[in-house]
C-alpha cells in the first residue's frame, strides 16, 4: 500500500514536470513566432526601400555626372543590404544573420548620407518633382522601419527575457530556444538617418 502511493506521487510530480515543460516550450514557440512575425514587418519596408533606391539613384544619375563613384556606393551597399536581409528574413532568430544586416544597413545609410549631401550641391537635381517625390517615400519608409525594429526589439526582449528566466533557463537550451539579436545601431555616426530632404 505504501508503494502505491510513493508511486501515485512520484507519477504525479512527474506529470507536473512534464506539464509545465510543454507550457514553457509552448511559451517559448510562440514567443520566438512573435518576434519572427516582428521581422517580418521590418523585412517588409526594407524591400521598399531597396526597391526606392535603384530609381532615387537613376534620377540623380543625369545631374550628377561627376558623382559617378558616390552612385555606384550606394547601389554597391544595397545589394548587399539586400543580400544580407535575405539572409536574414530566411531566420531572424539566427543572431548572425540579423548581424550581418546591422553591419550591411549600416554601410547603406552610410552611402546614402553621402548620396543626399552630394545631391545638395545641385540646385536642378534639389528641384526635380521625380526626386523629390521619391525622397518623400524614402524618408515615410525610414519611419516606418524604425517603428518595426522598436516593434520587433520589443518583442524580441520579450522572448530573450523569458528563455532567461527560471525554470525557462533550464529548457530553453535543450530544446534549441537560442538568443535573439536586437536590431541596433552600433555605430553612433549610423545613429543620424540620412538627410532626403530637398526644401
Amino acid at each position: 500500500m505504501t508503494a502505491l502511493i510513493v508511486l501515485g506521487v512520484f507519477l504525479a510530480i512527474v506529470v507536473v514536470i512534464a506539464l509545465s515543460a510543454v507550457g514553457i516550450y509552448n511559451s517559448l514557440v510562440s514567443l520566438r513566432n512573435r518576434f519572427k512575425n516582428a521581422y517580418a514587418q521590418i523585412d517588409v519596408q526594407l524591400k521598399r526601400r531597396y526597391d526606392l533606391i535603384p530609381n532615387l539613384v537613376e534620377t540623380a544619375k543625369g545631374y550628377l555626372k561627376h558623382e559617378h563613384s558616390t552612385l555606384e556606393d550606394v547601389i554597391k551597399a544595397r545589394n548587399i543590404a539586400y543580400t544580407a536581409s535575405q539572409a536574414a528574413a530566411a531566420n531572424p532568430a539566427d543572431a548572425a544573420a540579423v548581424k550581418g544586416l546591422l553591419s550591411a544597413e549600416g554601410g547603406l545609410t552610410g552611402a546614402l548620407s553621402r548620396l543626399m549631401v552630394v545631391s545638395e550641391q545641385y540646385p536642378d537635381l534639389k528641384a526635380n518633382q521625380n526626386m523629390m517625390q521619391l525622397t518623400e517615400e524614402l524618408t515615410s519608409t525610414e519611419n516606418k522601419i524604425a517603428f518595426a525594429r522598436q516593434a520587433y526589439n520589443d518583442s524580441v526582449m520579450q522572448y530573450n527575457t523569458s528563455r532567461e528566466t527560471f525554470p525557462n533557463v533550464l529548457l530553453a537550451g535543450m530544446f534549441g530556444f537560442l538568443p535573439a539579436e536586437l536590431f541596433h545601431v552600433e555605430d553612433q555616426a549610423e545613429r543620424t538617418a540620412p538627410k532626403v530632404s530637398f526644401s
